[in-house]
């Protein structure tokens, strides 16, 4: 398999991800909506890192890499935007999922913040889609 064929798989697991997202924010279920738009933006990301060239590495928060790599992206990629996105739900990541004594998800996520959560995954994936063309 080449770089460009796993950034495609990449992009095609995130879409399916992007389909279950409008369906967890109709259903009030905004702390799954944060995880799983943060998980959207993860392998979104890595497939932009690989269709460059890149291996992205084994962590989630892959904002420095492509920081580091901007210039083998087109000019007009906001770079910054993405890794700006990337390390807000990264922090969110755990949180959203399993919570703390102190913080209940279902309670605490708002629906702002969902929305919030999928438009910053569906910009990435437009992103995303437009750079690595059809999959």
């Amino acid at each position: 398999m080449t770089n460009g064929e796993l950034a495609r798989s990449y992009l095609r697991r995130a879409e399916r991800r992007l389909r279950f997202l409008q369906l967890a924010f109709d259903d009030d279920g905004y702390p799954d909506v944060v995880r799983v738009a943060q998980e959207i933006i993860e392998l979104a990301l890595k497939a932009m890192l690989r269709e460059a060239g890149v291996e992205p590495p084994r962590w989630h928060d892959v904002g420095s890499i492509l920081r580091e790599h901007r210039k083998r992206f087109p000019p007009d990629v906001d770079v910054e935007r993405l890794a700006a996105i990337s390390k807000l739900l990264t922090s969110e990541r755990e949180l959203s999922f399993y919570g703390r004594e102190d913080f209940i998800p279902e309670r605490e996520y708002t629906r702002e913040q969902a929305m919030q959560a999928l438009n910053d995954a569906t910009w990435v994936m437009s992103v995303a889609t437009d750079l690595i063309g059809g999959h």
